[in-house]
């Protein structure tokens, strides 16, 4: 393979969370005054850290989101996850495939550590990474779509960032990837295309994904 290693996103890429972490942000957005359609969530808020979130409201209303609304809405997330989260299709056989080859893989994710964690486990995905391959926008000043996370992701696994790939479904994620030096590939299951510009491939079937890896070029 040409790449020394392979980072993944966390959310609509390893699991199946985008429709449920959206329907709930922008139900609960709606229920403190902010309305929010599911359609919206997904525009604005989609592969963003938490503090965007905050910040967007800000910007755009005035009004700051209550102190408890990072604890409030993580809770609802937690419990929707464990009753409902599932991976996404094919994405066990494609972390085998790469651990089967000896290529580094690790998640890079906007999401905090108890998130990744929480939605690893349920999913059965946790014993592919474990502990020392996991990182956060919380080990970082700034969230995508800043480069910081995924050059923190690169410089702790020892990887040079033009040697890393990176699996992405946000727009915000493909353009974090691309202003750390790195490949982006977008994952379409639930993106078009035409709103992750500057990937080099587009796949959505996981099952894809290891042949683009082999034989997508700069």
């Amino acid at each position: 393979m040409r790449y020394d290693m392979v980072i993944f996103d966390n959310d609509g890429v390893l699991v199946d969370s985008e429709p449920i972490s959206n329907r709930l942000l922008a139900g609960y957005l709606t229920e403190l005054g902010h309305p929010t359609s599911y359609e919206d969530s997904l525009r604005d808020y989609m592969g963003s850290a938490m503090h965007r979130i905050h910040d967007l409201v800000l910007e755009r209303t005035g009004q700051r989101l209550p102190a408890d609304f990072d604890a409030t809405f993580h809770s609802r997330v937690f419990d929707a996850f464990r009753r409902e989260l599932e991976p996404v299709a094919g994405v066990a056989t494609t972390l085998n495939g790469l651990r089967a080859e000896g290529i580094p893989y690790c998640v890079a994710s906007s999401g905090s550590h108890e998130r990744i964690r929480v939605a690893l486990r349920k999913t059965g995905l946790y014993d592919y990474f474990g502990e020392d391959r996991i990182f956060s926008s919380e080990d970082v000043g700034r969230g995508k779509p800043a480069p910081d996370l995924f050059l923190h992701a690169a410089s702790r696994m020892g990887a040079a960032p033009e040697r890393c790939a990176v699996v992405e479904d946000s727009p915000l994620g493909v353009r974090a990837a691309l202003a750390a030096g790195m490949d982006a590939y977008g994952y379409t299951a639930m993106t078009p295309a035409d709103r992750l510009p500057g990937a080099c491939a587009y796949f959505s079937d996981m099952a894809e994904l290891r042949i683009l890896l082999s034989s997508t070029h700069r």
